[in-house]
């Protein structure tokens, strides 16, 4: 396997063209596309769909995943021995898929330190918590944080703790739409906040209460802090983490609908079953700081192992 094409290839696809690449490599665009190309030739298969962005062909997506796990076993060889002539460990990215309310809330501080220690550097890819498995059931990351429980082929996922929701509004929204007690007539023509289109926390929240649907007002804030800044200027209701809104709920900037009617979310930690210290540190390290942290609570789940 010609690694250095492999690069080349890896480059496009993580930058996202040809020139990206070029800078991120420190070489022309014309030498990139000569790799690239020439990989290509002798596989005799496109591994690159040219384009803005450039998207990898899923034998492309293969051979990145492979390169990503190399650059971990690369990154053991200092700590297999000494005299290896290594004076450090080789540069290596954690491509990690998580939610947005992790990385509001808890996860930049469970993982910074880490991260500095270990000298990695991180590339988050953003994804509602239902949808993170599939980055790495397809190759695109290394690691995900998800809520799912199916079980992702070759990898191992780790119970983190649950993540409570609270299902909140502005006062004068409240004073509005919920003046009868939050009853099912009134959340039909109430406006709800979702995260995007694949966000069913408010969905799930709602059939729990009144086994009715989201109303036709929907509005989609694809950010936990724009979310929450949208919340208290009075546009809707919809689910936030507890931790987050803790304080406006304490100052009455924000009410809870119904107290005491809240989600758990599980999350879970999901990571290939390869034998890399890197990744295995970073997951002890992770459950550490999860059973820490307030954002989470922690419960007796148990690993959950793939075939």
């Amino acid at each position: 396997m010609d690694y250095n094409a492999l690069a080349a290839v890896s480059a496009v696809i993580r930058e996202g063209s040809f020139d990206g690449a070029a800078r991120k490599l420190n070489i022309t665009a014309s030498a990139v596309s000569q790799r690239v190309r020439g990989y290509e030739d002798r596989l005799g298969a496109l591994l690159i769909i040219r384009g803005q962005p450039c998207r990898p062909t899923d034998l492309g997506q293969a051979l990145v995943t492979h390169l990503d796990k190399v650059h971990l076993l690369e990154a053991e060889i200092p700590h297999l021995s000494h005299t290896s002539g290594l004076l450090s460990s080789p540069d290596v990215t954690l491509r990690i898929a998580v939610n947005a309310d992790s990385l509001a809330t808890w996860f930049p501080a469970a993982v910074s330190c880490f991260a500095t220690e270990a000298g990695v550097c991180l590339d988050l890819l953003v994804e509602d918590e239902t949808c993170t498995a599939e980055r790495l059931r397809s190759g695109e990351v290394i690691a995900a944080i998800t809520s799912q429980t199916d079980p992702v082929p070759g990898c191992s996922s780790i119970h983190l703790g649950a993540m409570p929701y609270v299902a909140c509004a502005s006062p004068d929204f409240i004073a509005k739409y919920f003046s009868a007690g939050a009853t099912a007539i009134e959340f039909k023509s109430a406006p709800c906040i979702c995260f995007d289109r694949n966000d069913g926390l408010e969905a799930r929240w709602l059939r729990t209460l009144h086994n009715t649907d989201l109303p036709q007002r929907v509005h989609y804030i694809p950010s936990t802090h724009g979310f929450l800044d949208f919340t208290l200027n009075n546009i809707g209701w919809g689910l936030q983490p507890l931790s987050l809104v803790d304080r406006y709920l304490s100052q009455g900037s924000l009410i809870e609908i119904v107290p005491g009617h809240r989600l758990a979310i599980d999350l879970y930690w999901v990571i290939p079953r390869v034998k890399s210290k890197l990744l295995n540190d970073l997951t002890l390290h992770l459950k550490n700081e999860c059973v820490r942290h307030s954002c989470l609570v922690q419960n007796t789940k148990r690993c959950l192992h793939s075939p």
